[in-house]
């Protein structure tokens, strides 16, 4: 068993391209040094629309470091969608891709796709695409129980990722998974099989960051209830 933040991000800003090309250096590795030190095997590297690869040495020798996997948070036209495995593309265009489009990207380079966030920002559940897993994301773990009916109902596996901007924030979601051996194409079949288990954190410092996050998104009317809790009499959502 392995366990792997499936979502995460070498910096805390978007844009700036010229910037990220000095930071990113610096963000992967105190990125990797925050998931060992979380008692994490690996964490993906799933930037906004593009992927850069970063040699970190063999984790086996170098004790600091955990593994990374190839990923990307592709931005597609109904909201995010994370490719992860051997060969995420390099770059995609925001907003140009639908979601069936970038399932279809994901599974030509052998890799998994999974809807992120799905309610947050996004309408990407609502499509009829064929994806091989839905997040439980570690910045609304309140909407676990949303999320866990939402995969019942697409009869897809769930997995856990933290989506860090900062180090900090590693692995307070992330997931377990079923594998003999530790490689990027591992970790897709197992997803596809559903050898996989989200984890969540629920300590005092993450929760504290969960309610930053949380007006933030409310404040810029990024959240959004499942349809069924629409209806009179459902109740409250889950806090």
């Amino acid at each position: 068993m392995f366990s792997v933040d499936l979502h995460a991000h070498t910096r805390f800003f978007h844009g700036h391209d010229d910037l990220a090309a000095y930071y990113d250096p610096v963000g992967v590795r105190l990125l990797a040094a925050a998931a060992r030190a979380r008692g994490l095997d690996a964490v993906a590297l799933t930037n906004h629309d593009y992927y850069r690869a970063f040699d970190l040495g063999d984790p086996e020798t170098e004790i600091g470091y955990a593994a990374t996997i190839p990923g990307v948070e592709v931005t597609t036209t109904h909201g995010h969608v994370l490719v992860v495995g051997p060969d995420p593309p390099r770059r995609t265009e925001p907003g140009e891709l639908t979601p069936e489009e970038t399932v279809e990207l994901a599974h030509d380079r052998d890799c998994a796709a999974i809807i992120a966030h799905p309610y947050r920002n996004s309408t990407v559940r609502n499509t009829d695409v064929e994806f091989d897993a839905i997040e439980i994301n570690g910045k609304h773990p309140r909407t676990e129980e949303w999320v866990r009916r939402l995969a019942e109902n697409h009869a897809l596996p769930l997995v856990g990722g933290s989506d860090a901007h900062y180090p900090v924030e590693v692995g307070r979601a992330y997931t377990r998974i079923d594998a003999e051996v530790f490689t990027p194409e591992a970790v897709v079949e197992a997803i596809r099989d559903g050898r996989v288990e989200p984890r969540v954190h629920r300590g005092v410092v993450n929760r504290t960051v969960r309610r930053f996050y949380r007006e933030i998104h409310e404040e810029k009317g990024y959240l959004q209830k499942p349809e069924w809790l629409e209806s009179p009499g459902v109740g409250e959502p889950p806090k």
